[in-house]
């Protein structure tokens, strides 16, 4: 079937969106048959791009397929000879990370290793309120004074002009790990690593790796450095890099990284790493979660990525970094627990700042801003995400504190708002800010939110365009309703991971009716569907209370439906049933 054609003849859905098929039928049975795959995961592979030759890779990564050598990066062999001379001469070493996940997991990383080697390392987290974004005049200043002689900036520093010219002014050897975007311009440090410099063009094929895969990377090239130097032996082990891979993993899909390339190896082969349990705090945070199976990418990104990131958000920002280099039973349980107390708290803040925001959101725009009074700054990159999804369009959010605002933005695929909010930093519209494509932070002084505006209006708003006008929902597979089973969930499992990049194989499934249909929760819209073949499917739309989609399936009673989704299996009656967590539904008895 050509991709061009219409999945259901569906032109027009009830949330206004045709529905198209995502692979062509044939490529996706010749990967099928080339591999021996069963034909439903030959679709979802040939429907992101892979290939009969690729397949292998794909569906198996490896880090010896996918692993490159760290010396291509511009800087790193200059980083990773410091960072290992630093080791053997015994000398402070200070990782400065940011307080989100994937500056905690980057943190994390480089102390477990340079402690495992042998060297001595601390952290430092600033405080997202006191301090704010990255490296400060203050903070490098004190690190100097106490004794530090190299500090490592993880997750941030590509900006950090002046606080990185105070550290070298201070006597500080300060190393940047980061993948945010770059500008010609870069501060005075010892070294830069970042894919996304302007002038790294072998680094640049792998832009799309969290700060905490640069870092893993270094520690790579690290490990290289003491070993062919003799550091280890004599007693002294070489560190294992990858039981660090759960960290890597955590990180990459918190941060919304594209789940391509190497980001691929990280995350499945991270998978299993965490599933062995071997980091306490991670573990302890399982428990915590109330998560009795091994982890799933959607839990990374759903369940322990928002606990690690609640202590940056509303707490105390090095709670993250802590609990992830724990050693210490009792001390792993108390932040785990901290950790979650916090991000009930996070969700009542971000709840009621959603509610203003909706109010404040200027709907027609191709770029929603949205700023208001005492907004926390710990949940607006949240909200931000959350008017995303409700309008499809690139969000930013921006919470003022008297003269000044804190922004946090997030974008759709095509539309790259890093570069756009450097671009407006640049002109003099920011005080600061930055990001990657899809995700960005910035300070404005609040006179000038309106002017800003206007700019991600004016520079984003074709890119916005096409992205809105190529919009459809892209389906994996067409179904009868006894079509969704346990099984079939199990054999799309080995086309995964799944999340940025790579997404979650999407079903559509009918004719159906709607038996019994109620709200759960905060606006869930859960539906009890049948179909002619006398399949019985339960389903969710989460958030679809008041939209289009929930108030079509309550009022649909016999009316006959085609609903799209994706596959979730239920673990939690004991036997696995196959449920359909719902994006979108037609009607079936007008085409």
């Amino acid at each position: 079937m050509a991709t061009s054609s219409y999945v259901y003849g569906v032109e027009r859905s009830v949330l206004g969106q045709p529905w198209r098929w995502r692979a062509d039928m044939s490529a996706g049975a010749a990967i099928a048959q080339a591999h021996g795959l069963p034909e439903a995961v030959g679709l979802v592979l040939a429907g992101r791009g892979a290939e009969v030759e690729s397949v292998g890779r794909l569906i198996k990564p490896t880090l010896r397929d996918w692993l490159p050598d760290p010396s291509i990066f511009q800087d790193m062999d200059r980083a990773a000879e410091r960072l290992a001379d630093a080791v053997r001469r015994q000398e402070p070493i200070v990782i400065f990370g940011d307080y989100d996940v994937d500056g905690a997991t980057s943190t994390a990383l480089l102390i477990r290793l340079l402690r495992a080697a042998g060297g001595v390392a601390s952290f430092y987290i600033p405080d997202r309120i006191a301090e704010g974004y990255g490296p400060n005049v203050a903070a490098m200043t004190a690190l100097a004074q106490a004794g530090a002689k190299v500090v490592v900036t993880v997750d941030c520093g590509t900006q950090s002009f002046e606080p990185l010219a105070a550290a070298k002014a201070a006597g500080l050897d300060v190393l940047v790990v980061d993948h945010h975007k770059a500008g010609w311009a870069l501060p005075e440090a010892f070294a830069i690593v970042n894919p996304n410099r302007l002038d790294d063009d072998a680094g640049s094929e792998f832009g799309h790796l969290a700060a905490v895969g640069v870092a893993f990377l270094l520690a790579v090239a690290v490990n290289r450095v003491l070993r062919v130097s003799g550091w280890y032996g004599n007693g002294r082990q070489e560190p294992d890099l990858l039981s660090m891979l759960d960290l890597v993993a955590l990180g990459t899909v918190a941060d919304v990284m594209a789940l391509t390339g190497l980001n691929r190896v990280f995350v499945a082969q991270g998978l299993r790493v965490m599933a062995r349990r071997g980091n306490l705090g991670l573990s302890t945070l399982c428990d915590v979660s109330k998560m009795d199976r091994a982890p799933i990418c959607s839990d990374l990104g759903f369940q322990l990525g928002p606990r690690i990131n609640a202590g940056g958000r509303v707490g105390r920002s090095d709670l993250g970094t802590r609990l992830l280099i724990s050693e210490q039973p009792g001390e792993a349980r108390q932040l785990a627990e901290e950790l979650d107390r916090l991000n009930a708290e996070r969700k009542a803040l971000e709840a009621l700042t959603l509610d203003q925001a909706l109010l404040a959101a200027p709907e027609a725009d191709p770029v929603v801003v949205a700023s208001g009074e005492g907004w926390h700054p710990g949940v607006i990159g949240i909200v931000a995400g959350r008017l995303k999804e409700k309008y499809g369009r690139p969000a930013v959010v921006i919470g003022v504190d008297g003269t000044v605002g804190k922004g946090s933005g997030r974008s759709v695929p095509g539309v790259d708002l890093g570069a756009a909010v450097l671009a407006a930093k640049e002109s003099g519209l920011l005080a600061a800010g930055g990001g990657h494509a899809m995700a960005a932070g910035l300070t404005i002084d609040a006179a000038r939110v309106a002017d800003f505006r206007a700019f991600l209006c004016e520079r984003l708003a074709e890119d916005v365009a096409a992205s809105m006008d190529g919009r459809a929902l892209k389906l994996d597979a067409a179904l009868a309703p006894g079509g969704v089973t346990p099984e079939l969930g199990e054999q799309l499992d080995q086309a995964g991971p799944y999340g940025t990049g790579w997404p979650q194989p999407k079903v559509a499934v009918g004719p159906v009716s709607v038996v019994k249909c109620d709200i759960v929760g905060q606006d869930h819209v859960r539906v009890i569907l049948s179909g002619k073949d006398g399949a019985r499917i339960k389903a969710m739309a989460f958030r679809h209370g008041n939209s289009e989609l929930g108030l079509a399936l309550a009022g649909a009673g016999r009316r006959p439906l085609y609903v799209a989704g994706r596959i979730v299996i239920d673990h939690w009656t004991g036997s696995p049933r196959a449920e359909l967590h719902l994006d979108d539904a037609a009607w079936a008895d007008g085409l």
